[in-house]
Parts: C-alpha cells; structure tokens; sequence
C-alpha cells in the first residue's frame, strides 16, 4: 500500500462561481457523484468568487483541521487566467501542501458528456448524406482572451465533431469570437440549416442562457452533473496526486 492511498491528498474542486443560485445547486450535486464514486476520499469545493466557500477560506480550513495535502482540479473546462494565474497564486498562499491539476478540458471524457447531453435534447446525426451535409453544431464556451484557452475548446470541438460525423464550430459568449449568432451564420453560409448547440457550459448560468437563446434548432442542457464530469474530476485528480513532485533544486556549489 502506498502512501497515496493510505493518506490521500484532499481533492478541493474549484469552481468559478456564479450569481445564478442554480449554478452551486449544480456544483454541490456533483460533488456528492464524486463521493459516491470514492467514498474514502476527502472531496471539498472552493469557488473563485461570488460564491462561498471562497478558495481561500477552504484552504484555510483544511489546514485547521490537520490536513498535511491537496490537489486542486479547477471546474473549468480549458486553460485561460483564472487556471494560470488565480488557482496557482491561491494555492501558493496556503499553509498546506498544495497542487494544481489541469483544468477538465479538452479530453474523451468531456467530449462523452457533451455528445450525451445533445442526445438527450433530441440530436441524432443524420445516415443521409444529404441531411448530413445541411447539420453541424455549434460548441458554446465561455471565452477567454488567452490563445491557449481558445486552443482547447478548439480541440474539444474536433473531438466532438470525429465523435458526431458533422462539423463543430466553436463560439464563446464573451472575450473572443466567433459569437453563438456568428457562428450559426457562418454554417448556415456553407448550407448549413440543421445546426445544434452544444452546451460547453458546467452549470446553469447567463452564458448559458444567452446561448441557449440563440439557438435555432435543439440545445443542449450544461454538463452540470453528468457521470462523465464526476469521473473526469477523479481522473484529474488521480494523475496529480500520483505523479511525484518535481526534487527541489540543489544549491550551486561554491566557487
């Protein structure tokens, strides 16, 4: 038995935060399908902002009550400043031992979640070739300023497009383009009229909402609880939590 599964790291789940009181109804679920996936596994949640517990005020606690590690796997679904810069700087700040894991994006298991999720609000990928080539789903992400985050929902929506057999073209509801609306005029320029989106979205929440409403045919519903999400934070948790940490630097001998 090795020390990882004796004394494991606690796994703070971090998410962003959200006025929409739907949004930690959400989070709060899904960590109860972390449990119940790893019952023996210290699971808490810290959000960013607008919501508590804030991160820091979780870190905090956990060092109060004795606990030596933690891994935190950011709720997010690609790279971008509050993955680079916010979770890393709180982390650093806190007493105990603390690690980041990469956010849930791009990987199989979102991909399984978002292809579920259009299935449930009706989407069937056509065996016709004619209505295959009039169908194509827009993903609808966030949005970030950052090139890298950008690159990830880029890869989410090739993977989910080899997944459906149809075009999928990412747009963002705030910082980069394309938009939802630009992006569904764009497909429907190459004759494309039968056109899903796809909810790249973790929980209920004004992104959300405002892409939903563009939508000119079937949307789907956010991630929120799906079992592919509960599996993906485990997973990212796993391989943190078991990779060794990188050995300290030697001091340069003295000349």
């Amino acid at each position: 038995m090795t020390p990882y599964t004796m004394n494991p790291p606690a796994l703070v789940v971090v998410a962003h935060g959200s006025r929409d009181p739907r949004a930690l109804s959400t989070v709060r679920q899904l960590l109860d399908r972390v449990r119940a996936l790893r019952p023996d596994l210290p699971v808490h949640l810290g959000h960013i902002e607008l919501n508590e517990p804030l991160l820091p005020d979780t870190l905090a606690g956990l060092d109060a009550r004795g606990a030596r590690a933690a891994v935190l796997v950011p709720l997010l679904l690609s790279r971008g400043y509050h993955v680079k810069r916010d979770i890393p700087g709180t982390a650093a700040g806190a007493r105990l031992h603390t690690r980041v894991a990469a956010p849930l994006g791009p990987h199989p298991l979102l991909v399984d979640a978002l292809h579920a999720r259009l299935t449930e609000a009706g989407w069937r990928t056509p065996e016709d070739p004619a209505t295959r080539r009039a169908s194509g789903v827009v993903l609808a992400a966030a949005g970030s300023r950052d090139p890298e985050s950008r690159a990830d929902t880029g890869h989410t929506a090739r993977l989910l497009a080899q997944r459906l057999g149809v075009p999928v073209v990412p747009a963002y509801a705030s910082a980069a383009t394309p938009t939802v609306p630009d992006a569904l005029r764009a497909l429907a320029a190459r004759g494309r009229h039968r056109v899903a989106v796809a909810s790249c979205f973790t929980a209920p929440g004004r992104f959300a909402a405002e892409s939903a409403a563009a939508a000119p045919w079937i949307v789907s519903a956010p991630l929120g609880t799906h079992p592919a999400m509960a599996r993906l934070l485990l997973h990212r948790y796993d391989r943190t939590a078991r990779t060794p940490s990188p050995a300290p630097l030697e001091p340069a001998p003295a000349l």
